[in-house]
């Protein structure tokens, strides 16, 4: 039987002038994105990335460390890079998003038209507060305190023993692995972030102008760390801004 695909295309859109890749947060898959085709632009194709270990790929191991996630995802979105594309990844997804680039660019494939990261700091800044390592009370309750995952699923003790081993996993490739310096990408990155967030403040957002030769753009959306959500449909105009000029 054939593996479900890294890819989940809600609306595909095979003529698109530009191709998004968007990478969840932490616990998060691809199905956070399977409406934003509809507050996007038509040229637009909304690529979600499914990881291993969730939803149609529940049955794979998951990956709990970045490196050999970013290999798996270069050889898996290699073939789908021949027209111009863009990456998105909310806070845990930013950090892959951005080394997912910097893969790319020593394999010789094209740098992305924008590189959009949101919700997480600059992968420079020191850390704080890891979480891949919390006992599980601690861990539940951070989450709480974070928002984004609903009231009904922290207390209920089955679901929480299949969430809480991806969320662990998805936090290892976060948290591990520690960021090491190479020259800045070419590409332009435009960063998000909320006004309220705790895990990530606007300095840290801002220390992402350092990863790149091109342009750098911030914008701060009302909200704590899961303002992708609260804040979806500013988020997605401001996003479709920026890809607009890129798509261009």
């Amino acid at each position: 039987m054939t593996k479900p695909a890294w890819i989940a295309r809600a609306r595909p859109n095979p003529t698109a002038r530009l191709r998004l890749f968007c990478f969840p947060p932490a616990g998060g898959g691809a199905a956070l994105f399977r409406t934003w085709w509809q507050e996007l632009p038509d040229d637009i194709e909304v690529c979600g990335v499914q990881l291993p270990g969730r939803d149609l790929r529940r049955q794979e191991p998951l990956i709990a460390r970045i490196t050999p996630l970013v290999h798996a995802l270069a050889d898996a979105l290699g073939p789908e890079l021949a027209r111009p594309y863009a990456l998105f990844g909310h806070s845990m997804g930013a950090r892959v998003a951005f080394e997912l680039v910097r893969e790319l660019r020593r394999r010789g494939q094209p740098e992305p038209a924008r590189l959009v990261v949101s919700g997480r700091p600059a992968p420079h800044c020191p850390q704080r507060d890891p979480m891949h390592a919390l006992a599980a009370d601690q861990l539940i309750e951070r989450l709480r305190r974070l928002g984004g995952t609903p009231e009904l699923v922290l207390r209920e003790p089955e679901l929480m023993a299949m969430f809480l081993p991806i969320v662990r996993a998805d936090l290892g490739v976060n948290e591990v692995e520690d960021h090491r310096p190479e020259p800045p990408l070419a590409c332009p990155i435009v960063a998000f972030g909320g006004s309220h967030d705790e895990r990530c403040h606007r300095g840290e957002l801002e220390a992402w102008r350092d990863h790149t030769r091109g342009s750098f753009t911030l914008e701060i959306f009302a909200g704590g760390h899961f303002f992708v959500q609260t804040a979806a449909r500013e988020l997605l105009a401001a996003l479709g801004r920026a890809l607009g000029v890129a798509a261009a």
